[in-house]
């Protein structure tokens, strides 16, 4: 406990930080104001019945919905698009820098060429915000849950949402540039967090029902049991040793040192979970509403337990590799070291060095994509063995956990960095927190 004291009594020392800090709660603050202020032209009480009736064939969509919206969606508010509609725009991006030549090269550009690729996707954000908005009032029109009707309905319904998306964009990019760490992460973080007191709510009144056959704490015991694991698994690396060549210039002799190049085991994040649930529940939604039942039993992790588990790993794996080596160029990295004069000891620079890294990257993704998967499915396996719903199941494993802790380790590198460069004492008196992708 005094350690901890005289963690947070350093961080509050430290003028820039402790702006910092209280700059981010601010806006979180902000935020969290705008999640219940509702959508003009809607009626509230009939909404809410929907969207009960709604979570209990859906729980899986309304789960990502409450978590990507924190909660804003479920109450019909002005920022009920959330983050989602950038995040969208940005892992699009992401994609098009890889597959687009002129983006690629702008990606080179340095901090230049990125405000522009940052311009274009604020840009791409706005249509698709207007999609998902007239979606969002059609459906609303259809389901009778509005008090006006027509055009003029329509047009301040996708005004009011587009613009609360891009005002929340805009406020995760001020977390981002006065505040610490990244907005957009620490948004969709904020909206997790979020969704524990409701969880604990429910988990409280299953014990008064008698429902739960186990003590609350065996849960407890099991929630942090497993962020140990995510945070394990999340910093430990492969590092492969790296030798600079020597070079002799006079009389002086430089290089000749030996450093590591770190490899994530789980280089992908949590990128894999969000394609691959995101897969698995849009053909459930649509078969649901279309009437194909065979289909809805193939994608039901209720009806169809063992074919949904299936498809849910072979996705996963599949999403894993893909995203991994969508990033990780183990050509250009060996041309990198191969230029610098730098080699792996006993592997000839070059191609050989290149398939050496995509050797060694393979066999670490598959221990990553089992990580992954393990996380992903453990809320089904919660909610199967113990009986809990799967609301409460979903914050011991899944996109959410994996959210909260990447992000949370970010956060916490970033505070340390502040820390140790003031010379002061960081998180960690031996060692350093890694920060990873997320």
């Amino acid at each position: 406990m005094n350690r901890i004291k005289e963690i947070i009594v350093n961080i509050f020392m430290i003028p820039d930080l402790r702006r910092r800090i209280l700059f981010t709660l601010g806006i979180l603050t902000v935020w969290r104001l705008g999640i219940f202020v509702p959508v003009p032209g809607v009626n509230i009480e009939a909404f809410r019945d929907m969207m009960k009736d709604i979570s209990e064939s859906f729980g899986a969509a309304t789960g990502y919905i409450r978590m990507f919206s924190g909660g804003g969606a479920l109450q019909i508010s002005i920022f009920s698009l959330g983050i989602m509609p950038y995040i969208t725009a940005s892992i699009m991006f992401s994609l098009l820098i890889k597959v687009v030549p002129q983006l690629e090269a702008l990606s080179k550009e340095g901090p230049a060429g990125y405000r522009k690729i940052s311009q274009y996707t604020r840009l791409a954000t706005v249509p698709i915000c207007i999609l998902w908005g007239t979606s969002a009032a059609f459906l609303l029109i259809n389901q009778k849950m509005t008090l006006t009707g027509g055009f003029p309905f329509v047009f301040t319904c996708v005004l009011t949402l587009t613009a609360g998306a891009m005002f929340v964009m805009w406020l995760g990019e001020q977390i981002t540039e006065y505040g610490i760490g990244n907005g957009a992460s620490i948004i969709i973080m904020a909206g997790i967090i979020d969704g524990i007191p409701a969880a604990i709510k429910e988990l409280n009144m299953a014990i008064h029902r008698g429902e739960l056959t186990f003590e609350p704490l065996f849960l407890l015991a099991i929630y942090i049991s497993i962020i140990a694991a995510i945070v394990y698994t999340t910093q430990a690396q492969r590092r492969i040793p790296v030798q600079y060549s020597k070079h002799i210039r006079g009389r002086r002799v430089y290089g000749g040192q030996r450093h590591y190049l770190p490899l994530r085991v789980n280089q992908a994040g949590v990128m894999p979970v969000i394609f691959a649930s995101t897969l698995m529940m849009v053909p459930f939604m649509i078969a649901q509403f279309s009437g194909a039942t065979w289909i809805a039993d193939v994608f039901s992790m209720g009806n169809s337990g063992f074919w949904y588990t299936v498809l849910y790993i072979i996705f996963l794996f599949f999403f894993s590799y893909f995203w991994t080596n969508l990033y990780f160029r183990p050509v250009e990295m060996a041309d990198q070291l191969k230029e610098s004069g730098s080699f792996v000891p006993g592997i000839r620079p070059g191609h050989d060095t290149a398939g050496y890294l995509n050797k060694v990257m393979n066999r670490i993704t598959l221990a990553g994509a089992a990580f992954l998967t393990v996380i992903a499915l453990l809320p089904i396996w919660t909610a199967a063995a113990l009986g809990v719903s799967g609301f409460v199941a979903g914050f011991l494993g899944g996109t959410g956990i994996l959210i909260v802790v990447g992000v949370g380790l970010d956060m916490m590198q970033k505070v340390e960095s502040h820390l140790l460069v003031r010379e002061y004492d960081g998180f960690m008196k031996k060692g350093r927190v890694k920060g990873g992708r997320r």
